[in-house]
């Protein structure tokens, strides 16, 4: 028999143990959460929870942007 006093219906945290925040967008590169969603996680309401989590996809992008790589290196040296 289960105990159901230990379920919790909580949204699980988007961490994956990657924690470096991005210097320009300002988002953890791992779970791409602002600093203010992860410090406030655990006590957001389950809704507001879901709304964070609902544009964390969208957010890859911002961290994603290529800086032209070696050719843009190459230029700026010239």
């Amino acid at each position: 028999m289960t105990d159901d006093i230990w379920k919790r219906d909580e949204i699980e945290s988007p961490c994956v143990k990657i924690c470096v925040v991005h210097p320009e967008a300002r988002i953890c590169t791992g779970c791409l959460r602002s600093i203010d969603e992860i410090t406030q996680w655990s006590r957001m309401a389950p809704e507001a929870r879901r709304e964070v989590m609902a544009v964390l996809p969208e957010r890859r992008a911002l961290i994603q942007k290529r800086r032209g790589g070696r050719a843009a290196r190459m230029a700026s040296k010239g």
